[in-house]
Order: C-alpha cells, then sequence, then structure tokens
C-alpha cells in the first residue's frame, strides 16, 4: 500500500539572496482572526509595497469583498510567477518552527494526492477530515483556487507515529540537506527554517509512511489545521475531472495539494479548544435558553455520561453552566447542538469560532455578544475517536495559539 504523500516542485521567492523580505513575505493562515479586522490591518501595514503571500490569498475577514479581491490575487499570482517565485523540483522540506513559547515543531512539506482524501463522515480513505466539513465555506475557496495559477498551503495533516519514524530522522541528517529559508515570522509567529530533503531522505520518509499503513482500512493522515481549504482543493480538482475526463485529470496538477505533515506525538504540538463566540443576540435570552437547553438534556440524556461545563461570559454576565447527561463525547459537540438549534430560530444571530480566551473574552465583552469557554479534546483521543465516530464537531480543536498556526511560506503551480 503506498503512502499517497510525494515529493512536489515547490515554488519559493529567493529569500537567500534578500530579493524578498522574508519576514514580510510570509503571513499567517486566511482563517485565522476572523473577526479581529486589526490584525489584517496591521498585517497589511507592515507589509506594505512588498511581495507578500497577503497578496495571494483571501483572508476570512474580508470575505463579503470577494468579488473584487479575487480578480486582484490572480493577477498577483502571474506576476510573482514571473518575477518572484524560483522551482525547486521534485522536492520536499524538513521545516523546524520555533513558536512563540520556544519549543520547536517539526514538519515536512510535501504534495497529498486529492484522490487518496474524503471529507464525508464515514470515509475510509487515508486521508480523513477530523471534524464536520461545512459546505458553505467551500464554494468561496474554490472561486480563489478556480483562477489560479499556483497554490499556497496552510494545511496540516497528522500521522500517529509513535516511533518517531517519518519526520524525527530527517532532524539528524538535516546537515547534509541545502538550506530553503531561515528568518522570523511577523506577528509574534516565531521563527521558520526549512531544509530542502535530498532523495535519499524523501525514500525514507516514503517507506516509512508505508509501514505507517497497517490493517483494513488504515487512517494515515488526520488533517489537522486547514481541513476547508482542502476540501476546496479536492472540489476543484473534482471541477476539472468532470471538464476534461478521468484519465486526463490523473496527470493534472491540481490532483494534488501541497500540505505540511506533523506527527501528533511531537512534544511541541498541543490543541487549544477552539471557542465559540455568538454575535447579534441578547446575552440574558441566549443564556436562558440555554439552561432550559440543558434542563432538558438532564431528562432525556445519557444518565452514564459525565456531566459537562461551559463558562459563559458577555458584559456583565460570567458564570458557569453545566449540561447532565449530555448525548455529545465532547462539551463543544453538546454546545454546538444548542448554537446551530439557536441561530436556525433567531436570523440575525451568527457564530463566530475564536482562538483563545483573551480574544474570546476580549469580543464577548461588546454589545449583543455572548461567548462560551469550556474544556477541550486532548491530542492522543484524535485517532481513536476519528475511526469510530467518523469526525468530529466542526471546529473542536486549533492546534496551539492563532500565532503559531502555519504561515503560507511555500507555493505550488496548480495549472
Amino acid at each position: 500500500m503506498k503512502s499517497c504523500f510525494y515529493s512536489a516542485n515547490i515554488l519559493l521567492p529567493d529569500l537567500k539572496k534578500n530579493k524578498t523580505d522574508s519576514t514580510k513575505w510570509s503571513v499567517v493562515a486566511c482563517d485565522q482572526y476572523t473577526s479581529e479586522n486589526e490584525y489584517w490591518e496591521r498585517v497589511k501595514k507592515e507589509v506594505g509595497d512588498s511581495a507578500s503571500t497577503l497578496n495571494l490569498i483571501l483572508p476570512e475577514v474580508y470575505l463579503d469583498e470577494r468579488e473584487a479581491r479575487i480578480p486582484e490575487i490572480h493577477r498577483n499570482m502571474e506576476i510573482y510567477l514571473q518575477s518572484v517565485l524560483k522551482e525547486y523540483p521534485n522536492t520536499m522540506i524538513y521545516m523546524e518552527r520555533t513558536q512563540n513559547d520556544g519549543k520547536i515543531r517539526r514538519g515536512v512539506v510535501g504534495a497529498i494526492d486529492l484522490e487518496c482524501y474524503d471529507y464525508r463522515r464515514g470515509s475510509t480513505s487515508l486521508v480523513r477530515a477530523t471534524e464536520g466539513t461545512v459546505l458553505e465555506r467551500i464554494p468561496p475557496r474554490v472561486e480563489v483556487r478556480r483562477g489560479a495559477e499556483i497554490e499556497l498551503p496552510h494545511v496540516m495533516l497528522l500521522i500517529n507515529d509513535a516511533e518517531r519514524s517519518v519526520i524525527e530522522p530527517m532532524a539528524e541528517c538535516c546537515g547534509r540537506f541545502e538550506e530553503a529559508y531561515d528568518f522570523d515570522l511577523m506577528e509574534k509567529g516565531g521563527h521558520v527554517c526549512g531544509y530542502f530533503i535530498d532523495q535519499k531522505g524523501i525514500e525514507q520518509i516514503k517507506n516509512a509512511l508505508d509501514g505507517l499503513c497497517v490493517g483494513e482500512a488504515p487512517l494515515l493522515f488526520a488533517v489537522g489545521d486547514g481541513n476547508h481549504s482542502l476540501a476546496s482543493a479536492k472540489a476543484a480538482y473534482e471541477e476539472i475531472k468532470e471538464q476534461i475526463g478521468e484519465t486526463a485529470a490523473q496527470a493534472h496538477p491540481a490532483r494534488y495539494a501541497l500540505v505540511e505533515i506533523v506527527n501528533i506525538y511531537d512534544s511541541a504540538l498541543e490543541f487549544e479548544p477552539i471557542y465559540r463566540v455568538m454575535f447579534g443576540v441578547e446575552p440574558e435570552k441566549v443564556l436562558g435558553e440555554l439552561r432550559v437547553y440543558a434542563e432538558d438534556l438532564a431528562k432525556r440524556g445519557n444518565a452514564n455520561a459525565c456531566p459537562q461545563t461551559v463558562r459563559c461570559i458577555s458584559d456583565g454576565i460570567d458564570c458557569e453552566l453545566e449540561f447532565k447527561n449530555p448525548i455529545q463525547q465532547l462539551t463543544v459537540g453538546t454546545l454546538q447542538e444548542f448554537i446551530d438549534g439557536y441561530i436556525s430560530r433567531h436570523a440575525d444571530a451568527r457564530v463566530d469560532y475564536i482562538h483563545g480566551i483573551e480574544a474570546t473574552e476580549s469580543l464577548s465583552s461588546k454589545k449583543d455578544t455572548i461567548g462560551f469557554i469550556f474544556e477541550g479534546m486532548g491530542k492522543d483521543k484524535l485517532f481513536e475517536t476519528v475511526i469510530a465516530d467518523g469526525a468530529l464537531p466542526r471546529k473542536t480543536f486549533s492546534m496551539g495559539h492563532a500565532y503559531d498556526k502555519r504561515f503560507y511560506l511555500e507555493c505550488r503551480k496548480i495549472k
């Protein structure tokens, strides 16, 4: 059985010759700081007129401006292909990311075969979603990808490698690899360095991944970050397949997506809960309906389940609410059931998914807003839960703080 992870023709600016300001080039994933316009305005000011991945992506805070922004993104891609980016053929990159807390997270950048990925619940493919995919979030990203010359990855795939056989050996031999980049990231992002893995190392990685493909329907790669971006890449590829036929599509570059793979046993990798903040609501009324929901759950739920607790915060509200006899395994699943029901009954209500307690508290202090903070899931439960249940509730966990997320850096042609 093959692992479906391959080397790729990777595009990078010539960072080593200082033709591009590396710190300005690399920006955080588009699905971060989605309710914090001031963050992206700071980044825009820092980047200025420099070549930057900021000009190649659509931060989700600007989704309502996509009609104007997407054509500009596509034009920038064409310009950068001509004047900024250099192609490094048939390679993988070993990456070391020094996080804001000083811990080093290790990964390998390469291409995943989208034929081996299925985000639908109950999938038995080698690459699976870890959370429910919100189909409404896919079309805007497909719009960007549909006319794009290149892709930029913020997808991180997790491997369940207790023996540390795939990524960690690259650290021991990176002395023989050519340096790809080495620079500080903006906005508390820490530091990143990368090395082009030689052919011997690439074969070593492929063989080690094949060794992880055990069992009747193995889960080799669980999507840790970027589930909707990977789903959008899959949707765009399926469009191409319909247009040119299945046989021709097999050799099309859009069949693959650039990703970073990370070992779930990496000591720097920490799972953080993704909290909820509801906007366009009357906090007291939301809290009142949530209490009714909790009372109903106590009557009809699973009497053998452990209670779950959520902290509710708003301007003038800071209290804890207990869910007795919950049906969902995770607190986030119990809460999400309530939120989905509430939004379906209140046209003005909406929810956003927030990283970090401080950001959640800040947003929740605003008018007509209420936030929810709760205990997260341990990373040791991820693979067994996905195999058993198919997928977690959407936006269940985040791998670390927003500023430690994957930054855009490498690119790849998809046309």
